[in-house]
């Protein structure tokens, strides 16, 4: 999703928007974009925004609240009194920087998932820490926060639910991921292969090393950049570092689906006892989640585009009067970077006027 250049009010003092000096790593890719415009959205208290990125995307220019700036390149003086950098980069960036960040000063928070086995690093949900009352100790020098997987927060935050209204025996979801998962490159790859197979056209699989245009694959071609099984072992590897004690964990399988934007899952939940489609429906209701009624229009890619909160819709299980069928869908890119913008919030009750002195 993009930033656009917005109109709005006359801009306020920089005193009065806050006092924390942010940068924003990969501020050219989508995630990057998203995290810019949930820093807006959720009026942050920066001061001062840093956008950084390699140089492909060097001079571009974005909207930071009321103002445009452009892009810079990552050198380690960017990154002086820095309080909060947001890495939305590839996982090499993240690599190759967040040392030096570190020896900087700046907190970090992890989109690219390059640190998520780091010893000092921390995978977080927000979401799922609130609703299970948890609070983050204060530390003056915390570690590198990883803003877990969206699909493995989602999952987590529903089955902490769906356990309130009866203990789960079993759980199983596959997950439909999209190609925005894969950056703009990956967005660019389905685009260009859905016109190349309609004007007949040899397929370009530089990113996925298979047809993913009008098809939906288990697996990527030997050549691809990562792999979908990957993917699974993420999921699961983040839900059981955020989910709640007692919550089955369940088995996952992520497929690669044709879609741009937004992740699908069908979620299937067995119980020790009959399902109730009603209770469940009130046990999962709540903040994040918008449940959607049969009379409406299913959950989908397209309506959950934009949004924060998780669109479901819940259904009996025909073959199996113990178990029922949970239809999510949720935009990506927005659980994604509002994870991460709420990790940063967490963590700055260690630096309530800026960097630890």
């Amino acid at each position: 999703m993009s930033t656009n250049v917005k109109t709005s009010a006359p801009s306020p003092s920089k005193s009065a928007r806050g006092f924390y000096r942010v940068a924003i790593v990969g501020a050219g890719s989508l995630r990057g974009k998203e995290v810019a415009e949930v820093l807006d959205q959720r009026n942050f208290p920066a001061v001062d925004i840093k956008l950084l990125d390699d140089d492909e995307a060097l001079g571009q220019l974005e909207a930071m609240k009321d103002e445009v700036t452009f892009i810079q390149s990552v050198r380690s003086e960017q990154f002086d009194k820095i309080d909060f950098t947001f890495f939305a980069s590839d996982a090499e960036c993240t690599r190759k920087n967040f040392k030096q960040v570190q020896t900087a000063g700046s907190a970090i928070v992890d989109l690219s998932y390059a640190l998520e086995n780091d010893p000092g690093a921390t995978v977080r949900a927000p979401w799922v820490q609130r609703q299970l009352g948890q609070v983050n100790a204060l530390d003056l020098q915390p570690g590198p926060a990883v803003a877990a997987h969206p699909a493995a927060v989602v999952l987590a935050l529903l089955l902490g639910r769906v356990r309130n209204a009866s203990p789960i025996s079993k759980a199983v979801a596959t997950v439909l991921q999209p190609a925005s998962e894969h950056g703009q490159r990956g967005m660019d790859e389905l685009h260009e292969q859905t016109v190349s197979l309609l004007s007949f056209q040899q397929l370009p699989k530089k990113q996925f090393d298979v047809q993913v245009a009008f098809n939906m694959v288990s697996r990527y071609g030997e050549q691809a950049q990562s792999t979908l099984l990957s993917v699974s072992e993420r999921v699961v590897n983040h839900y059981t570092k955020i989910a709640p004690e007692q919550t089955p964990v369940p088995s996952v399988v992520v497929l690669q689906a044709p879609t741009f934007h937004g992740y699908a899952i069908s979620l299937n939940v067995e119980f020790s006892s009959a399902a109730d489609v009603d209770e469940l429906s009130k046990a999962l209701a709540g903040e994040h989640v918008s449940l959607v009624p049969g009379s409406q229009e299913a959950p989908n890619n397209v309506n959950a585009a934009g949004q924060a909160d998780i669109l479901v819709s819940v259904a009996p299980d025909a073959s199996n009067s113990y178990a029922a069928w949970l239809w999510i869908a949720f935009d990506n890119l927005r659980v994604a970077a509002t994870t991460a913008v709420e990790c940063a919030e967490a963590m700055a009750a260690s630096r309530p006027r800026g960097q630890v002195q």
